[in-house]
């Protein structure tokens, strides 16, 4: 090559050298009302307060200078361990400096409900607990003595508007960070001086002494008045995710720590005053390192329900189920009797989608994107997942509640409406609508579970309607949908593959043993994976709208897990399962992607489609083990 030839561009690493922690080392601790992520240094990397959709007050996880909070040893960043405390979402971070050794714990508080929230009003009744709003941390020196480092330096807004702080009533233990209208407070035993738009701390410790801190926004700013109060708080944490654990159903087996860690991730996602579960806790990490597929996850979509209500209900948690489908009942549908494809945690519907051209974006991947310009699109699957968690729950409660019917009704009625009609699809391209086949297929869902609900309730002519209906559509898919190998299409107008067709296995659309069935999950095996691992599609075949190439996606893994263990590859579906939770991150969480060139996880995190999705895999392969024992 010329000296004086242009470089070709060449595509970013998810490994390259960066300042950005790796997605996947970050700990998630939540309150069911938010979420905080905090970096193997002790630096909380994220936290929007009050609520999971609140502008972010610490952002380093989307631009370094977006705000910071680190409670760690001075002159030392990497812990010896960092731990769930178990059965818990509180993080236990061990450090060995050269002159001893601490350990930290981090909890976004839960404790007995002493009054009305009036920081986050619930729609739902209140539970016993609930959240305090309050970070609480704590540290206790093991052995010897270290020098402990705390910096607190938020930036309201998502970067933009730095903290104003104020010393309260002149102590060096309380101080207030106002900006961008917002107002919260750091009270700590270590002794503050405030260095322009951050305060700062260090104390030597020694053998057995102990201190804290807690950010507080709460009603009154109030907080732990010293580290008995703290530590107090944070055990009423430990006991209160321990005794919520303890309601859940876990099948004694290898795969209960996955499903246990799972179910504490998607309980610590959801929005405790309404119901609603987050998608994920964060908004615009990259699916393509360094690239534009960024995304705001931090809303309820509708597809997510039967999942949800599945996982829910498998593990006994049938009360988090009711608060989830009564939050769907209470969802206002747009003009036509339709609900959206996704609405914001207190069902607002308006999500539209603006950046933070300000913001560098994680590891340089921009833009950032607040709000999700998907809300609006046209998605003619989410019918079939409304409908079908409405039966799931139906038949687990063995009543149809009065005020579901309308649903039922509506959204039958739409999607008979609409089912012949071109869509965006379940992946929410921003390309031209297509004839999607996991559209159409869910179209049938829709009809299907729409006529066993009306067969419940006793309606005779409308589960004829409804069944004719099905029936249709299922023609039409069979006759349109398969190519000539007898595989399942992405849309009508391609022969390119797409993993959402492997929804047919997990809904029923064929038998077990129909040949066009096993061959569609068997060609996805084989063709669309990259060492194993499911790609949504091939970002060469599919006008999605956007450039780059993308990671494999752990759900559509986990879904190739469950389609295996249907069409009766046990055996496959096993080592799928066995390498899926080989990768997952040091605390047992999981992104939406996996980079398997270099092992990082991508896109937001921790991401709740995949923890649901995990425990729908494992419970097929422990139902086909259950099942052999009696063989």
């Amino acid at each position: 090559m010329s000296p004086n030839a242009p470089r070709q561009a060449t595509e970013q690493s998810a490994a390259a050298p960066s300042p950005f922690p790796p997605i996947a080392d970050y700990a998630f601790l939540s309150n069911c009302h938010t979420g905080a992520l905090i970096a193997p240094d002790g630096g909380v990397g994220w936290l929007c307060v009050p609520r999971f959709d609140s502008p972010s007050v610490f952002g380093t996880l989307l631009d370094r200078g977006a705000g910071y909070f680190r409670l760690g040893p001075f002159g030392t960043n990497h812990p010896t361990a960092q731990v769930y405390e178990p059965g818990t979402n509180v993080l236990c971070t061990t450090w060995k400096t050269q002159t001893g050794w601490v350990e930290v714990r981090d909890a976004l508080t839960m404790g007995p409900r002493e009054s009305e929230d009036e920081v986050t009003p619930h729609t739902r009744p209140p539970a016993d607990d609930d959240a305090d709003h309050l970070l609480v941390r704590t540290v206790r020196c093991l052995d010897g003595t270290v020098e402990m480092e705390l910096v607190c330096e938020p930036v309201f807004d998502y970067g933009r508007t730095p903290a104003a702080w104020t010393l309260v009533d002149g102590s060096r233990h309380i101080a207030d960070a106002s900006g961008a209208g917002q107002t919260i407070r750091l009270q700590t035993d270590f002794a503050l001086g405030v260095e322009g738009e951050r305060v700062r701390a260090r104390h030597v410790l020694s053998a057995g002494e102990e201190f804290y801190c807690a950010l507080s926004w709460a009603e009154g700013l109030n907080a732990p008045g010293d580290v008995l109060d703290a530590t107090r708080r944070i055990n009423a944490t430990t006991r209160f995710w321990r005794t919520w654990l303890g309601r859940a159903r876990m099948p004694d087996h290898r795969f209960r720590d996955p499903i246990q860690r799972s179910a504490l991730a998607i309980k610590g996602l959801t929005y405790m005053p309404t119901g609603a579960t987050v998608a994920a806790l964060t908004t615009s990490l990259p699916e393509t390192p360094g690239g534009e597929r960024n995304w705001d996850y931090r809303f309820t979509w509708m597809r997510d329900t039967t999942f949800t209500l599945q996982a829910l209900h498998y593990l006994n948690l049938d009360w988090e189920a009711e608060e989830f489908i009564q939050f769907v009942a209470d969802l206002e549908p747009k003009s036509d009797g339709a609900l959206q494809i996704m609405y914001g945690i207190d069902g607002r519907r308006d999500l539209t989608e603006s950046t933070r051209d300000d913001l560098s974006g994680y590891a340089g991947a921009r833009p950032v994107r607040i709000g999700n310009g998907a809300f609006d699109q046209r998605q003619n699957d989410v019918f079939g997942a409304v409908l079908d968690s409405i039966l799931l729950h139906t038949r687990r409660s063995d009543r149809l509640p009065l005020r579901l019917w309308p649903i039922i009704k509506s959204q039958a009625e739409c999607a008979t409406a609409v089912w012949r009609e071109p869509d965006q699809g379940i992946w929410e391209a921003r390309g031209k609508p297509q004839h999607y086949v996991s559209s159409k297929l869910m179209g049938w869902v829709a009809l299907d579970r729409a006529a066993k609900l009306a067969g419940i309730r006793g309606d005779t002519d409308l589960i004829a309607t409804w069944r004719d209906t099905a029936d249709e559509i299922k023609a039409d898919i069979l006759e349109h949908g398969v190519d000539k190998r007898g595989v399942l299409r992405q849309h009508y107008d391609t022969d390119a593959l797409d993993a959402s067709t492997l929804l047919a296995a997990i809904f029923g659309f064929l038998p077990p043993d129909d040949k066009r069935l096993r061959a569609s999950v068997l060609v996805i095996a084989d063709e669309l994976t990259e060492h194993g691992f499911v790609l949504r599609y091939r970002t060469g075949e599919t006008d999605d709208g956007m450039s780059g190439k993308e990671g494999t996606f752990l759900i559509c893994s986990f879904w190739l897990v469950s389609a295996l263990a249907i069409i009766g590859e046990e055996q496959r579906a096993r080592d799928l399962m066995e390498k899926l939770l080989r990768v997952a991150s040091p605390l047992g969480l999981f992104a939406e992607e996996f980079d398997v060139d270099t092992g990082r996880h991508l896109g937001n995190f921790p991401q709740a489609f995949s923890h649901l999705a995990l425990i729908e895999a494992a419970a097929r392969i422990i139902v086909v083990e259950r099942l052999q024992e009696f063989s």
